[in-house]
């Protein structure tokens, strides 16, 4: 093929653009590697002829997307870098949902991480502390964002990266009749079953809702099951004191009611439950503290209760 193409006497061109100089080569195939090293050598001697700052302007003019591509593929391998050397594991991931606050406005979330770490004697050099007070999830917040954020409970819900949650009545409940919290009574001590029994949050089991087909199986044909779904009653008409289990078929004590810690009081979350507005299921509403079940490891979120402070201790 080459013996064709040189029989032909077709030739290849390349161009080279110096400074002031327009260089044209004309060659056969196999002469490539040697003009290429003619053209280096060309830009040599015209380099040596030119000052330092001439030298800086040929650079710039011929290597500046080069320069720039590179100085900013160092400055991402260098955060990268950072962020892996720096990253700290969480000793505590605590979400607190629905506080009332903007986010511009909030002090009282790094308050509190930085007041915890010392209180629970956290190794900050190898563990942070994150209080998230940044999820809003009510029905008058922005639709997109309010998805956004369901979406983000939902995966840190389901890998475990929440430690502890803190909610208003209406939403800690939403997540209490899915079953997200753990049973008081599975991972208190006697000594914290009794310290905390008089500020439980209790939620009915018998109303929690099942994901199978069970009645469709024996018998209950598919149009009347979905009868039945349609006919649902919205959790908000009902009426149920979630501090009285005598009140529920199936009472389970899953979150300890915070409205009346000094911390919180002391803070500016949850300053809009004092309005009868924003009563659900026919009582005040409370801010409650739960832990995931997804936390396998809830010693930490207990000494979190702790330090909330919720009891005269």
């Amino acid at each position: 093929m080459r013996d064709s193409l040189r029989e032909l006497g077709i030739f290849l061109g390349f161009l080279l653009y110096e400074p002031g100089i327009l260089i044209l080569y004309y060659h056969t195939g196999d002469d490539i590697m040697s003009v290429v090293e003619e053209i280096r050598e060309q830009q040599k001697q015209a380099l040596s002829t030119m000052s330092l700052k001439g030298k800086l302007s040929y650079f710039w003019d011929y290597y500046k997307i080069h320069t720039l591509v590179a100085v900013c593929v160092l400055i991402v391998a260098i955060s990268v870098i950072h962020q892996l050397v720096t990253n700290k594991d969480y000793a505590l991931y605590a979400t607190v949902i629905n506080t009332g606050t903007t986010s511009y406005e909030d002090e009282t979330a790094g308050r509190w991480a930085e007041q915890f770490g010392d209180y629970a004697q956290i190794d900050t050099d190898e563990y942070q502390v994150l209080i998230d007070a940044t999820i809003v999830l009510t029905e008058s917040s922005d639709p997109q964002i309010r998805m956004a954020n369901q979406q983000k409970m939902v995966a840190m819900m389901q890998t475990g990266a929440i430690h502890a949650q803190l909610a208003e009545t209406e939403t800690f409940e939403e997540y209490a009749q899915f079953e997200c919290y753990y049973a008081l009574e599975d991972i208190l001590s006697a000594e914290e079953l009794e310290k905390y029994r008089p500020y439980f949050y209790y939620t009915d089991a018998a109303t929690f809702e099942q994901n199978d087909t069970s009645d469709t199986a024996s018998g209950q044909n598919e149009d009347t099951a979905s009868a039945d779904m349609a006919v649902q009653t919205d959790p908000s008409t009902l009426v149920i004191n979630h501090r009285d289990p005598s009140t529920m078929e199936q009472p389970v004590a899953v979150g300890i009611i915070l409205t009346d810690s000094k911390m919180i009081k002391d803070s500016d979350y949850y300053k809009y439950l004092d309005s009868p507005e924003s009563d659900y299921q026919g009582y005040p509403s409370d801010v409650i503290f739960g832990i995931p079940l997804s936390n396998k490891e809830p010693e930490m979120a207990l000494k979190f209760l702790e330090f909330l402070n919720v009891t005269e201790d």
